[in-house]
């Protein structure tokens, strides 16, 4: 018996009935023998870890652009932190985890450089509009690995298309990351905001501190074993009424002092306006676009093609590309 069979067998002991078990997965959209060492799952895992879009996130925005400090979360840390909440949520619940944690992995490797504020710029530009969740689900499918794209299982997909918008997993595992996005997000960034002196602890709305904690580390976990106690058994991802009202007020104070607060958020309309810039000039001469953007050029028009290279850049790449652009070279005559 392999140690994938093996697996298998663990899983159909162990797991919930309501769990997806690896060996029950409905595949990938180009069939491959199973490997003998890992699920299916567990190569997700790897390959979108291994990917160049995993990698590229650690130098693009999660709420602070270019904040001055070691300890500023980054779309990579943010992803670190829903894998590792998604995971224990999983666990409590008898889920399958590791479908769990490849979806997290994956969820943001569409995202744009300069957190949301450049993907509503992209939104506005891009004909029929720009969505990370779906740009996610492209690099996996479409750009990655030379425009063959990672191959993944369709759970995981799914799990990283619904993470956000209307559509919903049909697994559990992809269902609970929506949540586990969010407690990630509200809570991490609350703490960098407190980090940048741009709320005060004693800000947080009472209330709420009094049923989801007052530190970081308890919210987190008040909300976590919420989901837990509440959807054992349900045959679905759930919040106790409390624990909702409390966590939607909480991003709700967030919105208003920390997401518009303009001492944070000063800079994105320089950002924007960047981007807004690469995008013409790109289209206006897409000859400049790098050769493995030219076959999406060819294939699905050239707005297309610089969305995808556009959408796909650290910030600080970004910022250097305008550089090329747009500002002159110094020079000398020798």
């Amino acid at each position: 018996m392999t140690l994938t069979e093996q697996t298998w067998a663990w899983e159909r002991t162990t797991l919930s009935p309501d769990a997806c078990l690896s060996e029950q997965s409905r595949g990938r959209d180009r069939p491959e023998a199973p490997c003998p060492i890992r699920t299916c799952f567990q190569r997700d895992i790897d390959r979108i870890v291994h990917s160049k879009a995993f990698r590229r996130l650690k130098h693009k925005t999660q709420v602070f652009l270019e904040p001055e400090g070691d300890h500023y979360r980054t779309r990579m840390t943010h992803t670190i932190e829903v894998a590792r909440i998604a995971r224990t949520i999983a666990r409590g619940l008898r889920l399958n985890e590791d479908l769990t944690e490849a979806a997290a992995y994956g969820h943001d490797l569409g995202h744009t450089p300069f957190g949301h504020a450049g993907e509503r710029v992209l939104n506005e530009i891009m004909p029929g509009g720009f969505a990370h969740n779906r740009q996610s689900l492209r690099v996996v499918e479409r750009l990655e690995q030379g425009g063959e794209g990672l191959n993944l299982t369709y759970e995981v997909r799914r799990g990283i298309l619904c993470h956000t918008g209307l559509e919903q997993a049909e697994t559990l595992e992809g269902r609970l990351l929506r949540l586990a996005d969010k407690i990630a997000y509200i809570n991490h960034d609350i703490d960098d905001a407190i980090r940048g002196r741009i709320i005060y602890p004693m800000d947080l709305p009472l209330a709420v501190s009094q049923t989801l904690g007052f530190t970081h580390s308890e919210r987190i976990n008040s909300l976590v074993r919420d989901i837990i106690e509440t959807s054992a058994g349900k045959g679905d991802i759930l919040q106790s009424p409390p624990f909702q009202a409390a966590m939607g007020d909480l991003r709700d104070f967030m919105f208003e002092f920390v997401y518009h607060n303009p001492v944070a958020k000063g800079e994105e309309g320089k950002a924007q306006d960047l981007l807004r810039r690469l995008f013409e000039a790109y289209r206006a001469d897409p000859d400049k676009l790098p050769p493995e953007f030219q076959d999406i050029r060819a294939k699905e028009g050239v707005e297309r093609a610089v969305c995808d290279y556009i959408s796909g850049m650290t910030d600080k790449f970004a910022v250097e590309q305008f550089g090329e652009l747009f500002i002159p070279k110094a020079w000398s005559v020798k």
